[in-house]
């Protein structure tokens, strides 16, 4: 039994026939087609960093009073999610664990019940993970560009009400994806909406970005020093444009994975790019480790807060 079971269920395309999808797999069991046998232990050491880390960032944001704002509010959300990842992957290890070695004895309808916890939670993880990015991207958006109006659009309540949204859709369509996991328009939906939240936020970075250029060249025009609104808005849009490369680079393989099983679930590429799988979910797994730590780099705030909470200095 492998790590992160709603992942797990995903593994092996359903919508071909056992004697297809053999063949196909003996067609592509060549050289590279073997995939790679990944231990429990890197899932689990991974999992508890991961852990560690995002328990440090919500501890910081709660601990400065000058973090109490809907931009941080977010960046706490996101951390949530990577730490609903690292937590499910930490509990489905250690369930498994304790079933192998025969210290835990259930019945079946109840193992089935508590996989079926994991998944949701999972999955939750995945959909309020994208959401809070591009809810931050249109965050900055807004500072950038709507500064003087920014406390009016962007208010607490609207942060709140906004974050409460995120979860409870990403709960109910968590709960549908495990539900309907073998349905080809519920992938299509979760590809769909990957694609969107991308297409979104690649949007907002490259205008961010063109009236960064814009300022830095009429700034440079003039030989004027660049204003610190000027600066921080730029730092902050590269910061969310590293945590959107980021976010590629891990959940991408997987997202294709997806597509590879709505489109060619026999090909012999297709089943070949199946038996990375474990290497997708150590990528997914080492985004919520990276995560914290391009927070705790590139915002001096939360860095000396950060070096607070660690040395205890409440």
């Amino acid at each position: 039994m492998s790590t992160l079971a709603p992942l797990r269920l995903l593994r092996e395309p359903w919508n071909a026939s056992e004697g297809n999808q053999s063949n196909a797999t003996v067609g592509a069991s060549g050289g590279w087609c073997q995939g790679l046998d990944i231990p429990n232990e890197l899932f689990l050491a991974l999992g508890l960093v991961s852990l560690v880390e995002n328990l440090l960032v919500v501890a910081a944001i709660l601990k400065n009073r000058n973090l109490h704002s809907p931009t941080y509010y977010f960046i706490c959300c996101l951390a949530v999610s990577d730490m609903l990842v690292s937590i499910s992957n930490l509990a489905e290890m250690l369930f498994v664990l304790l079933l192998e070695h025969g210290v835990l004895v259930m019945r079946p309808s109840i193992v089935r019940h508590m996989d079926s916890v994991i998944d949701t939670l999972i999955c939750s993880s995945v959909v309020s993970s994208l959401s809070f990015l591009g809810v931050i991207a249109v965050d900055r958006y807004i500072t950038i560009f709507y500064a003087l109006r920014y406390h009016s659009i962007m208010t607490l309540q609207r942060a709140v009400v906004t974050m409460a949204s995120i979860w409870l859709a990403s709960t109910v369509s968590s709960t549908v994806l495990i539900t309907y996991y073998r349905s080809n328009t519920i992938l299509l939906c979760l590809i769909g909406f990957f694609l969107f939240m991308l297409v979104l936020m690649l949007v907002l970075y490259i205008h961010m970005f063109a009236l960064a250029r814009h300022h830095l060249h009429s700034i440079s025009s003039q030989q004027k020093p660049p204003t610190a609104h000027r600066g921080g808005s730029l730092k902050g849009a590269v910061t969310l444009t590293i945590l959107l490369g980021v976010f590629f680079i891990c959940w991408g393989p997987f997202f294709f994975h997806l597509i590879l099983i709505v489109t060619c679930p026999t090909n012999p590429f297709c089943t070949c790019f199946f038996s990375y799988f474990n290497l997708f979910l150590i990528l997914i797994i080492c985004n919520s480790v990276i995560d914290p730590l391009i927070y705790a780099f590139r915002s001096q705030e939360l860095r000396r807060t950060l070096r607070e909470v660690v040395t205890c200095s409440w």
